[in-house]
């Protein structure tokens, strides 16, 4: 094994501008790989996150009824041309601790939350805003829908007679924390409260629409009783929503909606943009691999008078080949570990560069340890390739003398 080690290195050193070249081409392109994958990931989860940052992963909500288009009343089968939906009072769950337990029950479920919702009207002195009333219990609510990194203003406390606006709303109605706030509800109950933060959801809508109150002020501004509208549910892993929903929906009976259905749109993007990135990646791994290969081989041809010599001197096969698969692999080895550097060192020096107004990158670079070793594998594997000399290394007698080659 020394002899090998010896051969390949003394061998490495002698070409070293076709060493570096080598060197350079495998670098370059685990550098690209990975700083594209970085860039796209980052991007990918920072959509994801500025979307469902407020919304819940799955939604319970009750069934809606409808009329059936066909009617029978003994032998006669009346077939209706216009099936309309029931002009009836909103639907809502009528036992919401009891749902709550079921769905908290259903493997996959980070968190459950009641939630309470209806329009209303937000007064302060003569300007009304029509405005999106949402009751919850807070301290459950902040498991499903992190409130505390949008505080932007006052505390994040909710208890009876206080409120939790949105930043577009606190500008159009001059509201600070502390300020009182009148609002009303479609049926006609008003409530008096006091604002006690002020929250940015990322989205302007969230931002001028959405006022939340405590679960039971919600519940008698909206003439709900007891009941709520929906059950938000936060997923314990993301992407597994959609089944997620469909297990929710059989142990609960409701009506459950993943963010995947609610963000049609988006997913589609999503899953388009992952296909072209994959495909970017694949194409140019090839690329750089196959190059790599090549210039390797040619190394390995070149250097058939040092393996006539090997083998005139009684080297066995195994241990010349053994010789540039050594060579492929130390190659491979260092320009997978420098070009993954270099690809890290890309993805953050971009995010220093590409900045929003107030000095915050644009969004986060992903650096997964598993892309590292992927691309470093199959490019390392392209340079073993490269190296193997079962199809090139010439075949010769143990007898063959030097002179031959020379």
């Amino acid at each position: 094994m020394r002899f090998v080690w010896v051969v390949a290195w003394r061998l490495l050193r002698e070409g070293r501008f076709q060493t570096a070249l080598i060197l350079g081409g495998v670098t370059i392109g685990v550098a690209v790989v990975v700083y594209i994958t970085a860039i796209i990931n980052g991007l990918q989860a920072n959509i994801i996150d500025r979307t469902l940052s407020s919304q819940a992963h799955v939604v319970l909500r009750p069934a809606e009824r409808r009329n059936e288009p066909v009617l029978s009343a003994g032998d006669w089968v009346v077939t209706l041309a216009d099936v309309r939906k029931r002009t009836e009072r909103e639907a809502t769950i009528a036992d919401p601790a009891a749902v709550l337990a079921t769905a908290q029950s259903v493997p996959g479920v980070g968190a459950a939350a009641a939630v309470v919702t209806g329009p209303g009207v937000a007064q302060q002195g003569g300007v009304r805003k029509a405005v999106v009333l949402q009751g919850v219990e807070l301290e459950r609510y902040q498991q499903v829908i992190r409130l505390d990194d949008k505080l932007r203003a006052g505390a994040l406390t909710l208890q009876a007679g206080q409120a939790l606006i949105g930043v577009e709303l606190a500008d159009d109605l001059g509201l600070t924390p502390g300020s009182r706030l009148r609002l009303q509800s479609a049926t006609g109950a008003s409530l008096s409260v006091r604002v006690t933060g002020v929250l940015d959801y990322g989205i302007q809508d969230l931002n001028r629409r959405r006022v939340l109150l405590p679960l039971r002020d919600a519940q008698s501004l909206l003439g709900l009783g007891r009941e709520v509208s929906e059950i938000d549910i936060r997923a314990a892993r993301l992407f597994e929503a959609e089944s997620l929903a469909a297990d929710l929906q059989r142990a609960t009976g409701l009506t459950a909606d993943s963010w995947q259905v609610a963000n049609g749109q988006l997913v589609t993007a999503l899953r388009s943009q992952s296909a072209s990135s994959l495909m970017i990646r694949a194409f140019v791994t090839v690329a750089v691999a196959l190059g790599i290969a090549s210039v390797l081989v040619v190394s390995v041809v070149q250097r058939q008078r040092e393996i006539g010599i090997l083998r005139a001197m009684g080297t066995p096969r195994r241990r010349i080949l053994g010789v540039f698969l050594l060579q492929g692999a130390l190659v491979g080895l260092g320009g997978s570990l420098l070009g993954a550097g270099l690809g890290g060192a890309l993805a953050v020096g971009f995010t220093r560069i590409a900045r929003n107004a107030d000095g915050s990158p644009l969004f986060p670079i992903v650096l997964e340890a598993v892309v590292y070793r992927s691309f470093c594998k199959f490019h390392f594997a392209g340079c073993l390739l490269g190296g193997d000399l079962r199809r090139y290394a010439p075949t010769l007698p143990a007898q063959q003398t030097a002179r031959g080659w020379v």
